[in-house]
């Protein structure tokens, strides 16, 4: 059970008017009426590709306001789907089509980009890695690692040069992603710096709306991205000590200490309260450690009526 004073959102099942599809992701839950993109952010949290037993307390509203506060901070520099967010947990967007790649951009060695190198690699998706780097060094200039995005399964990593010759896009569009995902990762990062952070890594999903190219999902949240903390990097970078990071790694580290990682025949260990209770409060230090601003907690006893109610204002004021 989840605590009672703190209620979640663990699954939606709701019934817009002119609904006409619905999807239940591994943490949020899309619908659609007409061409627009309900997006309602539960309080799941997924890691190494399953849904965990329990819900935590706040996550969706955390990552919801947080791709709603860069998403808006950005539509200037690239445009993205946001319409508006009637609810904490609720944005509503364009119906885009998905353009099948995510867009991986990456500034300092680290994840599976380090797994590679380290293996004797020095090529990952078509681009040239240099020789000489440490774990966590950063690139001379941000690299551009696309994968394919898998309805099931996991994604694949890809070549531009692979993506052009299956023609999942253009040569054109294929530019125009390629100078958004550019821009959008200078943009991170400089808002990342004014917060004492390193935007490490991320990805972006785009898809077309009549037509045109447009961002069509969070950002710089941390379930799409890794963060660094600035303060300190450097020494400890020169000392080859790991570096403080600002993601949900320690869940994943916490599961592979419990002997899971996704494995067939592992099982999945219970997360008890207190671990519960600390990840809700990682997720809140860090929404107001990257925005700089304070986190107000929606405490309605029942998260879907409320939802409900502002989903189906906002649809009625669409109609006048």
């Amino acid at each position: 059970m989840n605590h009672p004073s703190k209620p979640v959102l663990a699954h939606t099942a709701f019934q817009f008017p002119g609904q006409d599809l619905v999807y239940h992701g591994k943490v949020r839950d899309l619908y659609r009426v007409g061409d627009l993109l309900i997006l309602v952010a539960s309080d799941r949290i997924s890691a190494f590709d399953h849904i965990l037993p329990r819900s935590i307390p706040f996550k969706g509203q955390v990552l919801n306001q947080l791709a709603a506060y860069f998403l808006r901070a950005t539509a200037d520099d690239v445009p993205n789907w946001l319409i508006d967010t009637p609810d904490p947990n609720v944005t509503v967007g364009r119906y885009c089509e998905p353009i099948r790649i995510e867009m991986v951009i990456r500034g300092y060695l680290t994840g599976h980009a380090w797994r590679t190198y380290r293996s004797g690699k020095r090529v990952l998706c078509g681009v040239a890695l240099p020789e000489g780097m440490r774990e966590n060094d950063p690139f001379p200039e941000p690299i551009i690692t696309p994968s394919t995005k898998a309805i099931e399964g996991h994604d694949e990593d890809i070549s531009r040069e692979e993506i052009l010759k299956q023609g999942i896009v253009s040569a054109a569009d294929w530019d125009l992603l390629e100078a958004y995902t550019r821009t959008l990762f200078a943009r991170g990062t400089e808002m990342a710096r004014k917060q004492g952070l390193i935007l490490v890594d991320t990805k972006y999903e785009f898809g077309k709306w009549n037509g045109q190219i447009m961002v069509m999902d969070e950002i710089h949240t941390p379930d799409s991205s890794r963060y660094f903390h600035l303060e300190g990097f450097a020494e400890r970078q020169e000392k080859g000590e790991s570096q403080v990071q600002l993601s949900k790694e320690f869940v994943r580290e916490w599961l592979m200490a419990h002997g899971f990682q996704g494995k067939e025949g592992q099982e999945m260990p219970l997360m008890p309260d207190l671990f519960v209770e600390q990840i809700s409060q990682r997720y809140i230090q860090l929404y107001e450690q990257v925005t700089g601003q304070a986190f107000q907690p929606d405490l309605h006893p029942q998260p879907a009526d409320r939802i409900e109610t502002a989903v189906r204002s906002f649809l009625e004021g669409q109609k006048s």
